[in-house]
């Protein structure tokens, strides 16, 4: 069983939605243990001075709430509990095999999904919903062709003690050559790294001790050695330019807080890759986040994504219920894949650009996104269909503080996600 974290954990940032956990009852029980809103986001080039920040005010909610994976899974747990006379949660158990049904079955058939268990216990089950990670043994069972790739990179994510108390209420990102690194609020005094780069560094920088490795990060956000002077100029006569036009428009930049130290034994990395399912249904089966989408987490999407899953399933077998619907036709099922697919692959395709983009420093490419993050930052209207600004037409926000109740440490999962 789960229990609440002790101290915050890190991990690759992935999105969700307040306004969902709080239609099912669990948001109550994050705002009792711990979470923190951010209220702003800074994005810049590490080989440049181009920038692009994100405040409330340019979107039509507050930006998100930063919020540990351990600490959703807790709250959830807590209220299916109140639940468990209408719901059972099998714990410790290991799906090994599962019979599909014929989508039109003979009368010796079975008509429904049926799902055998490691001790030999049988489940059957009119719609089978696979949210088992992109490894899904779901989707591999169905064969469902999968398009991928991975991007030879690794996420070094670790707790990052501040210099000194601060509102924190910043989300910091700079997109360097080898990969961005990420910087979350966690509370006034502590910050989540998400570090994406080549595996060889990774590696490296979990082999640092404390002190060196406080220092690279240091680096990472403060150091000007990847920029050029003919960048630096060309950028500065655009900006001047723009400021022209439209003198009231942009933010101004902030400085990122100092580390000064990290969390015990809160290094750690993983590997970074995309992938898409060409279908996310079957006769009586749905796949949602991960099992049906993966991507890079330097937009902090993935959890929104697959929230995103969630709500618009639940909408569709909610209406189908209330017309005395079969709860798995492939009907409504198809209803979900496409709505689904409309919204994933756009912000999929976009984060995908994002990636390659600021994947170089040669001085033409660099010049371009200057030009274009310095342009978006002027305007708007274009920073909502940013990636960064990006925020599902379903989602709203609570507006309640939540404080802090630690208890005992839970295993180790330690993924942290941006609830929009």
């Amino acid at each position: 069983m789960f229990q609440i974290p002790t101290a915050p954990e890190s991990a690759p940032s992935a999105q969700g939605s307040a306004t969902l956990l709080s239609g099912i009852g669990a948001w109550e029980h994050i705002t009792k243990m711990r979470c923190k809103p951010y209220k702003r986001m800074q994005v810049w080039d590490g080989c440049s001075d181009a920038l692009i920040t994100f405040d409330k005010e340019d979107l039509e909610n507050e930006m998100a709430y930063i919020v540990e994976n351990d600490i959703v899974v807790v709250s959830i747990i807590r209220q299916l509990d109140t639940l468990s006379d209408n719901v059972q949660v099998k714990y410790r158990s290991k799906v090994v095999k599962y019979t599909w049904p014929m989508p039109h079955h003979a009368a010796d058939s079975v008509p429904w999904v049926r799902v055998t268990l490691a001790n030999g216990e049988t489940l059957q089950t009119k719609l089978l919903i696979g949210a088992d990670g992109p490894n899904s043994m779901v989707r591999q069972e169905l064969g469902i062709p999968t398009v991928k790739w991975n991007y030879d990179q690794s996420a070094v994510v670790a707790v990052l003690h501040l210099s000194e108390p601060t509102e924190n209420n910043v989300a910091w990102q700079r997109f360097l050559p080898t990969g961005p690194i990420a910087m979350l609020p966690l509370s006034d005094t502590h910050s989540s790294l998400v570090w994406s780069t080549s595996h060889r560094l990774a590696e490296e920088l979990l082999e640092l001790d404390e002190e060196s490795f406080v220092d690279a990060i240091n680096s990472a956000f403060w150091s000007s050695e990847n920029h050029s002077e003919l960048i630096e100029t060309a950028g500065s006569l655009f900006r001047s330019a723009l400021s022209a036009i439209m003198p009231s428009a942009g933010s101004p930049r902030q400085l990122p807080p100092s580390v000064a130290g990290i969390g015990p034994k809160s290094r750690v990395m993983f590997p970074l890759g995309m992938g898409h399912a060409s279908e996310y249904v079957r006769h009586r089966v749905a796949l949602i986040g991960d099992a049906a989408h993966r991507v890079h987490p330097l937009a902090g999407q993935g959890a929104n994504l697959g929230f995103g899953d969630v709500a618009c399933l639940t909408q569709l077998l909610s209406q189908a219920a209330f017309n005395g619907k079969d709860l798995g036709a492939i009907q409504h099922l198809l209803e979900y894949e496409t709505e689904r697919q409309r919204q994933n692959l756009p912000m999929m395709a976009a984060i995908d650009l994002m990636k390659r983009l600021y994947s170089t420093n040669v001085a033409p490419v660099v010049l371009l996104r200057t030009f274009g993050l310095q342009a978006t930052n002027m305007l708007p209207t274009l920073k909502v269909s940013f990636p960064f600004g990006a925020q599902p037409t379903w989602t709203s926000h609570p507006q309640h503080r939540p404080p802090v109740n630690p208890k005992t440490r839970p295993r180790h999962d330690p993924t942290l996600h941006p609830l929009l």
